[in-house]
């Protein structure tokens, strides 16, 4: 299916008959991190499914709301919970969400997941800041034609997770006292788990952590020219780095042990940048 400008700003313009407000910073929050929501003000909640034109999260862990607010001086939209390959959306779709971003003012986008952790220096409870990705399955989000007024037809993306607001989030980290790893994200389709055999082919070839999103949001938000900052909570070592099952109980429950850190992690970034 083919999409035209005038699809996403239908959703575009119900949000923003909402909120009545334009907005600096965009948030996605991933698997088993719906709870750092709740550092957001002044909420205005919106159902995913009352947007003309989105998607709908099908995944138990991820909230499908949409909360605008303030964290800090800043406006803020925030997706508790995001949308997947693995559910059955193509990727063109998965498009969608961050276009609507762009239509409402957004500039700045912190993208979070729940990831494995393939460097084997990495452990459970650690944040990785993205510096770059892998992704050798599947088409771009923006295939197809192309719509001018989100960007040109080629673009770079060499800086797609923008330096500057990492070198911000680093310098957070060392005056909050929160170590940050960094490293490349491998993106896998999913929705199972990788081999242990496919996690020592990305450890070849320069994968740190691995997970089932960000990515497709990230090549919109270049395309758009929207800066990006990427956080992976390493919520479990990656199969065939320990001798046990990866399941989804253990991101959850790194998801909660991490949410402190997290919240105090991404409002000071905020606040800053």
């Amino acid at each position: 299916m083919k999409y035209a400008y005038g699809y996403y700003k239908k959703a575009a313009d119900y949000i923003l008959d909402i909120i009545k407000d334009e907005v600096e910073i965009g948030l996605v929050l991933g698997s088993a991190l719906g709870g750092i929501a709740e550092i957001i003000q002044d909420k205005v909640v919106i159902n995913y499914k009352d947007i003309p034109n989105f998607l709908m999260s099908t995944v138990d862990s991820h909230e499908g709301k949409l909360i605008f607010g303030t964290i800090g001086n800043k406006k803020v939209l925030c997706m508790s919970g995001r949308f997947h390959y693995y559910e059955g959306y193509d990727f063109e779709r998965l498009a969608i969400p961050i276009r609507v971003f762009k239509l409402l003012g957004v500039k700045k986008v912190i993208l979070t997941n729940a990831a494995g952790g393939i460097n084997t220096d990495f452990k459970p409870g650690d944040i990785m800041l993205i510096n770059d990705h892998i992704k050798l399955t599947g088409p771009s989000p923006v295939r197809g034609v192309n719509i001018p007024e989100f960007g040109k037809r080629f673009f770079d993306v060499s800086d797609m997770y923008t330096k500057s607001l990492r070198e911000i989030a680093k310098k957070i980290g060392k005056r909050e006292n929160i170590e940050l790893k960094e490293g490349v994200y491998y993106f896998a389709v999913g929705p199972q788990f990788e081999t242990p055999a496919e996690i020592r082919a990305m450890r070849i070839l320069g994968g740190d952590a691995v997970g089932m999103s960000t990515v497709t949001e990230a090549i919109t938000a270049a395309h758009c020219g929207i800066q990006v900052l990427g956080l992976s909570l390493v919520t479990n070592m990656a199969a065939g780095v320990l001798d046990q099952p990866v399941t989804t109980e253990e991101v959850d429950l790194e998801g909660r042990k991490a949410k402190e850190k997290m919240e105090k992690l991404i409002t000071n970034i905020i606040h800053e940048i």
